[in-house]
């Protein structure tokens, strides 16, 4: 009888249901998907889901859920699954993407897109994933409510301009207009309050906050927002996991002579991240020489400023994480950063 050395359960996670696939790797490194099967992303749904896999699997290996970190979708299972004592690992999706261009696979589909997580997680040593801290996700909640309060009272604005333009407009209809942007300037107000007492109430945050805010044009709310959507770096293990992460990684298409698309952002990450570094990345190549002068070599290259913006973006989200894990101060005066990260000294 063959020896198992590994047991995964590759889950690919959406809204309404977990598309699940069992895998094992035996002592010669032979690896077999050998089960699938699917459940509802609820409760009831994650109590078969275990029962389903004890059932199939063998008890004599540890059994490992691999997961990808799709949004919030994944979140209660995960939880789950540590609650009842079970090894989970949540992998980035880019990591799953690239990986599973790697494989043989003509059609992707939900059970193809399992079976790639199962075998992934055969092949790779993944870290063991334990829930983050829970003021960050408090502070995540916080600021994704800050934003669609902004987003709110910029729709407003924008409406209550157009009814002073207009030569029609209804009185009553402004006056509401204005009193729901007073009431939501008093809730955003609220919430502003609640993250500084959240982060007033850590010390290790709160000297955090100070470290990555000291860097051009990041204030204290786009810092709040990195170390909120990323859960204090905690899946991110280099600059490039992170940039993917945001969704600001450049992807071309080219091919021969025939085939040659523009180079772009791929935007396949986290939205919150891509929106708040953009006016961070205006102030610091307006009020920053270091970062004007990237920024000026980049447009005088291929002419396109906004395409020399996105490239300040990346470096100030670049800056954070390793200012972050170094635990030092922005230097205007230190060359590259990355050096000292790899050498693990401070900066």
């Amino acid at each position: 009888m063959k020896v198992l050395l590994k047991q995964t359960v590759g889950i690919d996670v959406a809204q309404n249901e977990l598309v699940v696939s069992l895998g094992r790797m035996d002592e010669h490194l032979s690896i077999e998907v050998y089960a699938y099967k699917v459940f509802a992303n609820t409760k009831k749904g994650y109590s078969a889901l275990v029962s389903w896999v004890n059932k199939q699997t063998s008890t004599s290996t540890e059994i490992r859920y691999v997961m990808e970190a799709t949004g919030v979708y994944h979140e209660s299972l995960a939880y789950y699954l540590y609650n009842v004592k079970k090894q989970v690992s949540i992998v980035l999706p880019n990591k799953i993407s690239n990986y599973s261009r790697t494989l043989d696979i003509k059609t992707i589909t939900d059970k193809s897109a399992s079976q790639a997580i199962a075998r992934f997680g055969l092949e790779r040593q993944l870290e063991v994933w334990e829930p983050p801290l829970k003021i960050y996700n408090d502070l995540k909640q916080l600021c994704r409510e800050r934003e669609q309060f902004i987003q709110e009272r910029t729709m407003l604005k924008n409406q209550l301009h157009a009814d002073h333009t207009s030569e029609t407009s209804n009185a009553s209809s402004v006056k509401r207009t204005k009193k729901r942007i007073s009431i939501i300037d008093l809730q955003e107000k609220e919430i502003r309050e609640e993250i500084a007492v959240l982060i007033k109430g850590d010390h290790v945050l709160a000297d955090k906050m100070t470290i990555v805010s000291s860097i051009p044009g990041i204030g204290s709310l786009t810092a709040v927002t990195i170390i909120a959507e990323t859960n204090g770096f905690e899946l991110i293990k280099n600059k490039r996991q992170l940039v993917s992460y945001a969704g600001l990684d450049v992807k071309e298409k080219t091919s021969g002579t025939s085939v040659k698309s523009k180079p772009r952002i791929s935007k396949r990450g986290n939205r919150y991240l891509r929106k708040v570094m953009h006016f961070p990345a205006l102030a610091a190549i307006r009020t920053d020489g270091r970062f004007r002068e990237i920024f000026l070599r980049l447009v005088s290259k291929h002419g396109i400023k906004m395409k020399a913006v996105v490239a300040i973006q990346r470096k100030l989200l670049e800056l954070t994480f390793i200012l972050w894990k170094n635990n030092s101060y922005y230097d205007p005066q230190f060359v590259d950063y990355s050096i000292k990260l790899k050498r693990g000294r401070s900066i």
